[in-house]
């Protein structure tokens, strides 16, 4: 999932021959999971089509302050349109566009939606070599930059009238990458490292069996997969599941064991700012592991076991300056529980859930959690879906990141 997913991004197309790349950076956006609204000049239709633009943006093109030109006209609201967004992209960006937008010469929509903008505005100057470098030109991009907008420059290479240079429009590629990274910079998590567990561990009996739990790993995938798209650089150490997709800047360490997810979480623990320690660990596992498959007609005496490791304690007992949070499961007196294990395994804080809420338990979509930190009230909330459940968690983690 891209940083811009759920973003609504104004693509502002001005006549320039470069507008031919702009339905190809419109299915790149909407790609992404961004919301596209394209507003285009007269002289941008000479190159493309509002046809074209509204087929792969899913949306109808604005041109014109008016919808139809006649007295039962809609007004196309270019204050709305400029606070509706979360940026604008003009690209191409002409020479007569960049002027009017330096000079505030609104005699069109888009640059009368421009000054209305309250979002950041990225522009990407398009057009020949000598108009690009002509001193006027410049100062009109100056002016722009000084006025915080933020400059895509063209680059070098082959120009519509056969010249080599300066004044080609960044590939639509390049346009993409630079409102992703400005959102990923801009993000809460941005240069924040988050270890994230999730699903359950496998103990071994035998070669064949096993002792686990029913965790699905969906709480922590949708917690890794929402720190990702919020700029985290997330590593997520995953006991085995199935089904689960992954942002793709989702780094996974893939385990069974819960000693092989301690190891995992020891090796990663120094450089993280955040732990959330969302996994099922078995808390016991065979004190004797068979090397060969124990026949049914041979039977079992008995299976001792032993507890394992207790990650989260042991992480609480080495933790520096990182924040840890741990989840916890019950089945009765869940708060009361969970506040404990907060002290005792000297956490920051612990999500508490119930087996006595329908929904909120191993397998579902749904999941209905308590906050609790130290010196603070616990923060009780319904039953919501698990990615909303992470948006909550996370929340909790930017308030505890900017306040340590």
């Amino acid at each position: 999932m891209s940083v811009l997913h759920d973003k609504r991004i104004l693509l502002g197309i001005s006549g320039s021959i470069a507008a031919f790349k702009t339905p190809t950076l419109v299915r790149l956006l909407a790609k992404a999971g961004a919301e596209v609204q394209v507003i285009m000049t007269d002289a941008a239709k000479t190159f493309v089509t509002p046809l074209t633009l509204s087929t792969v943006s899913n949306k109808e093109v604005l041109s014109a302050f008016t919808q139809e030109d006649n007295e039962d006209a809609v007004w196309n609201n270019h204050v709305d349109l400029g606070l509706w967004a979360d940026a604008m992209l003009v690209a191409p960006a002409s020479a007569n566009t960049l002027s009017k937008m330096a000079n505030a010469n609104s005699d069109n929509l888009l640059v009368a939606t421009y000054l209305s903008a309250k979002c950041p505005v990225f522009f990407a100057p398009a057009m020949d070599l000598d108009m690009h470098k002509h001193p006027a030109n410049k100062k009109n991009i100056d002016t722009l930059i000084s006025n915080g907008n933020i400059h895509i420059p063209a680059t070098t290479g082959a120009l519509a009238s056969g010249l080599e240079g300066e004044g080609r429009m960044e590939e639509p590629e390049q346009l993409l990458a630079a409102l992703e990274a400005y959102f990923l910079e801009k993000s809460p998590f941005s240069r924040k490292k988050i270890l994230i567990t999730a699903g359950p561990t496998y103990e071994p009996i035998d070669p064949v069996r096993f002792i686990g739990n029913h965790s699905s790993g969906k709480m922590g995938y949708a917690l890794a997969n929402s720190a990702a798209q919020q700029g985290a650089d997330v590593t997520l150490i995953c006991g085995p599941t199935a089904g689960n997709e992954a942002h793709p800047n989702v780094k996974i360490v893939s385990v069974t064991t819960a000693d092989e997810m301690l190891s995992a979480c020891l090796e990663a623990y120094p450089a993280t700012d955040a732990v959330i320690m969302a996994a099922a660990v078995a808390d016991f596992k065979p004190s004797n592991v068979h090397s060969h498959k124990i026949k049914k007609q041979a039977g079992v005496d008995a299976l001792t076991l032993e507890p394992t490791t207790d990650i989260l304690a042991t992480l609480g007992a080495s933790k520096k300056n990182q924040i840890l949070i741990g989840f916890a499961l019950e089945s009765t007196n869940a708060i009361e529980n969970g506040q404990q294990k907060l002290i005792n395994k000297n956490l920051d804080a612990i999500v508490v859930n119930s087996l006595e809420n329908p929904g909120a338990t191993f397998g579902y979509d749904t999941n209905k959690i308590s906050f609790l930190q130290r010196n603070k009230e616990a923060v009780h909330y319904s039953l919501k879906s698990k990615s909303e459940v992470a948006a909550d968690i996370l929340s909790h983690l930017n308030s505890m990141l900017h306040d340590s």
